[in-house]
C-alpha cells in the first residue's frame, strides 16, 4: 500500500509541477528508483505515466493559446522530432554520463527564468527576436526532453521568456503543448521498446492528469507576478533537488 501511495502522490505532485514550472520527473523518477524499478525502466515509465498529465495541463490552458496559433505549429515540430531523437539515444546510450550534466542545464534555466524580465528588456532595445530564434532555442530543450526530461518546462519557460516576451500564463500554455509534443514521440518510443511498467504507468498517468489539469485551472486564477514568484521559488527548489540528486 505504502509503494502506491507514494507513486500516485508523486505523480499528482508532478502534474501539478508541470503545469506551472516543470520538473515533475524530479519527482517521479527518485519515487520509481526508491520502490525498486531499475533506472531505465523508471525513466520509461515516468515519461508515460506524465503524458497525461501533460495533456490535461495543456488543456487547461486552452483559453489562453488563441494568439499563439502562428508559433506553435514550427515549434510543434520541433518538439516532435527532438522527443524522439532524444528517447532514441535514451535508450542507446548510458545515462550516468549525461544524467551529471542535467543540474547544470536547470540551473541555466533557473537563472535565465528569474533573470529574463532584465535581459528581456535590454534584448528589446535591438528588436523583438524573430519566430525562426525562438525555434531553434527548442531545438536542444526538446532532444533533451526526449532523453531525460527532467525540468524541460523550467528551461523551456526561461527560453520563451527571454526571446518571447509574453505573458506569464500564455507562456505556460506554451510550455506545456511543447512539452505534450516532446513527450508524446518519447512514450512511444519507450512503449514500443518495451521498458515501460505499465500497473506502476497507470496509476501515476490517473494522478499526474488530475493533478496537472487541478493546477493549470487553479493558476490561471492567480496575478502573474504571484505565479512568477511561485515558479522561480519552484525552479531553484528543483536545481537545489538536481544538484543533491546527482552529487550528494
Amino acid at each position: 500500500m505504502f509503494t502506491w501511495v507514494l507513486l500516485t502522490g508523486a505523480a499528482f505532485l508532478a502534474g501539478g509541477l508541470n503545469a506551472i514550472a516543470g520538473g515533475g520527473t524530479c519527482l517521479t523518477f527518485p519515487a520509481l528508483v526508491f520502490t525498486g524499478t531499475a533506472p531505465l525502466a523508471a525513466n520509461a515509465t515516468s515519461t508515460v505515466a506524465l503524458w497525461p498529465g501533460s495533456v490535461a495541463s495543456a488543456w487547461g490552458y486552452r483559453s489562453v493559446m488563441n494568439e499563439e496559433r502562428r508559433s506553435l505549429v514550427p515549434l510543434i515540430i520541433v518538439s516532435l522530432v527532438g522527443g524522439l531523437v532524444g528517447a532514441l539515444a535514451a535508450l542507446a546510450t548510458p545515462g550516468d554520463t549525461f544524467a551529471k550534466v542535467v543540474p547544470f542545464l536547470v540551473l541555466f534555466g533557473a537563472v535565465l527564468f528569474t533573470f529574463g524580465d532584465r535581459l528581456r528588456r535590454w534584448l528589446e532595445r535591438f528588436g523583438k527576436p524573430p519566430l525562426w530564434v525562438v525555434v531553434l532555442s527548442q531545438v536542444p530543450i526538446s532532444l533533451y526532453g526526449g532523453y531525460l526530461g527532467g525540468g524541460i518546462g523550467l528551461l523551456m519557460l526561461a527560453a520563451l521568456t527571454l526571446l518571447g516576451g509574453r505573458d506569464l500564463h500564455r507562456l505556460n500554455g506554451l510550455k506545456s503543448v511543447l512539452g505534450l509534443a516532446i513527450n508524446l514521440t518519447a512514450t512511444l518510443t519507450f512503449i514500443i521498446s518495451g521498458q515501460v511498467e505499465w500497473p506502476r504507468a497507470l496509476a501515476m498517468a490517473v494522478a499526474s492528469t488530475i493533478g496537472g489539469y487541478v493546477t493549470a485551472r487553479f493558476a490561471l486564477r492567480f496575478d502573474v507576478r504571484v505565479v512568477k514568484r511561485v515558479v522561480v521559488v519552484l525552479g531553484w527548489t528543483i536545481t537545489i533537488a538536481f544538484f543533491v540528486k546527482t552529487f550528494a
